[in-house]
């Protein structure tokens, strides 16, 4: 793995969203995942992760406990500031945005007197080790960062963790003992964060912790995610972001399908844009079970349309790039070559769906989503292969030209923004689509375009639609 790559597990509120690691809580409490964010980072052998975590629950002290490849030491991990997880998240999501067709007899300048620019991308001018707890579990280390008590434990026997965590009285969910055995068999320790909620601000009962970030070197390149089954109830939704440079990535050990994308939908979508993209994935899953969906693989220092502004050079040290072996000067962030590729991977299971932990491969570049058309005719729908990548989860409501035809050739088909006198709502991200109710039937109620891969005929014209006449009357 000679490659930079970065991966965020995304999680909305609740206990439906996947965590990397399992929450265990103090004084007999039960605690489940919520809202956690974590960004994976790699080059050569190091992996940088960083994690964002809320949770629900009484006030008692509660840590996670994630597996790791080596033991850690203080230098190596730190606390993080929250906003760059939010704006990773915002700007991979499907996304919906209008389009209003411009004057059919418009003449567009001579090219030379056109100047464009890529879309949001500027011009290129503690503590002791080694403790004994017993026969076999140790401490490894120990220290503290922000809010957090951190320890590294390793131990010989799956049991004999989950004893030690009882006997430290933190409750630990059945079916424990379990999980952790393959870690511990492959010589795994166990990084357990602590939280002093003396340390803590809360806001409606939900604990506002800050980020955490670690690095270590390891040949393996793994997100383990088996422990979050623990604290599964239901189905757990798991997106993950892979951040590489001029690479997307995809998993190695399971199926992968990329979202039906490019897919115009009737205006009634504008309020109820979730609520499809729940129903189209689904569908998708049940024609590719056990799939894991790709919704977004673009530059990351750029997007068209934009939710939100692209990532910057201080976006990709927060989540790593400083501990990495290989520094990225100021100009190389605007060479092709050595540009990040914002992958986003989504996957849903549950307890009997998912029996291994996540490996990531190389995977070649893909475009689709795009306001392009293939055959002159046609826009993308679906991805096809390419040199680079440009591939995202697109859907556009259409407002068909409705002003006066006054040329003798009208050229229909052309899309941008709003006439004079209407405003545009912006791109629309969908965001916590785990927690959205989910009906199949919305595709086929929704989507005006055919589906062919999913069998969606699209919604026919309705009455009163506009007839776009072919010459002047």
């Amino acid at each position: 793995m000679k490659r930079l790559v970065a991966a965020v597990l995304s999680l909305a509120p609740f206990a439906a969203h996947a965590f990397c690691g399992f929450y265990v809580a103090g004084g007999g409490a039960e605690l489940f995942n919520n809202a956690t964010q974590v960004v994976l980072m790699r080059e050569g052998t190091r992996t940088v992760l960083s994690m964002q975590n809320n949770y629900q629950g009484p006030a008692e002290d509660f840590a996670m406990v994630i597996p790791v490849p080596v033991v850690l030491k203080k230098e190596q991990v730190k606390t993080l500031p929250r906003d760059v997880f939010g704006r990773v998240d915002t700007l991979s999501a499907p996304r919906l945005v209008e389009y209003w067709e411009q004057d059919p007899c418009y003449v567009e300048p001579p090219m030379d007197m056109m100047f464009a620019t890529a879309d949001g991308v500027p011009s290129p001018k503690g503590g002791s080790a080694g403790t004994r707890t017993g026969a076999l579990v140790t401490i490894e280390a120990r220290f503290e960062v922000g809010e957090y008590d951190v320890l590294i434990l390793s131990a010989k026997d799956a049991l004999a963790l989950e004893t030690w965590l009882k006997q430290n009285k933190y409750k630990i969910p059945e079916g424990a003992e379990a999980l952790f055995r393959p870690y511990i068999q492959q010589g795994q320790k166990f990084f357990v964060a602590k939280v002093n909620v003396k340390k803590v601000t809360f806001e409606k009962g939900m604990a506002k912790l800050s980020p955490l970030r670690f690095f270590y070197d390891s040949e393996k390149f793994e997100l383990p995610v088996r422990l979050g089954l623990i604290n599964a109830k239901e189905k757990q939704d798991l997106i993950v972001h892979v951040l590489a440079r001029n690479q997307r990535y995809e998993l190695a050990n399971l199926p992968n399908v990329t979202i039906p994308t490019n897919i115009d939908l009737a205006p009634s979508a504008k309020s109820e844009f979730p609520f499809f993209y729940v129903s189209l994935f689904d569908r998708t899953l049940a024609k590719n079970p056990k799939a894991v969906v790709t919704e977004y693989a673009w530059q990351a220092t750029s997007c068209d349309p934009c939710p939100t502004s692209p990532l910057a050079a201080e976006d990709f040290a927060t989540l790593g790039a400083d501990v990495l072996p290989t520094k990225q000067s100021a100009e190389d962030q605007w060479k092709p070559e050595k540009q990040f590729v914002l992958t986003r991977l989504h996957a849903r299971y549950d307890k009997t769906s998912l029996g291994e932990d996540l490996v990531f491969r190389a995977a070649k570049p893909i475009v689709g989503g795009r306001e392009f058309l293939t055959d002159g005719k046609a826009l993308e729908q679906g991805s096809r292969p390419d040199s680079i990548n440009n591939f995202q989860a697109r859907y556009a409501i259409r407002y068909p030209w409705k002003g006066a035809v006054a040329c003798k050739e009208p050229r229909y088909g052309r899309w941008g923004g709003p006439p004079a006198g209407e405003q545009a709502a912006g791109t629309k991200s969908a965001q916590d689509t785990a927690f959205v109710a989910r009906d199949p039937a919305k595709v086929d109620a929704l989507a005006e375009s055919p589906i062919a891969e999913l069998a969606v005929k699209g919604v026919k014209a309705k009455a009163g639609d506009v007839l776009r006449p072919t010459k002047k009357k």
